[in-house]
């Protein structure tokens, strides 16, 4: 079960639960693949809606690494995300807010 206070999102893939969490080591892999040279500028770039599928997929792919997943972007191009796009874009947005958001 994901625990939102210990910044854990839930996905469903191919109908298994995963539990997604954005480390700072997902975090940086994030940063290279996305392109941005600082956390502040992937915030920001999302707060300001320039979000694209490719960044949908990297922050899911990046938290399911927090979460120990060791799978690869690539095995999420024909993969089944439970709710289909708008979920996936709600799980990413999710995740960007508990990483970010203070402690309780």
């Amino acid at each position: 079960m994901a625990n939102p206070h210990a910044s854990e999102v839930a996905v469903v893939i191919d109908g298994e639960r995963h539990v997604c969490k954005l480390t700072l080591g997902a975090l940086a892999e994030l940063e290279a693949a996305l392109g941005e040279d600082s956390l502040v500028a992937l915030v920001e770039r999302f707060e300001a809606g320039r979000i694209s599928s490719r960044d949908v997929l990297a922050l899911i792919v990046a938290g399911l690494r927090g979460g120990g997943w060791t799978g690869a972007t690539g095995d999420l191009l024909s993969a089944e995300i439970a709710g289909g796009p708008v979920a996936a874009a709600t799980v990413a947005a999710e995740l960007l807010a508990r990483a970010f958001a203070p402690p309780p």
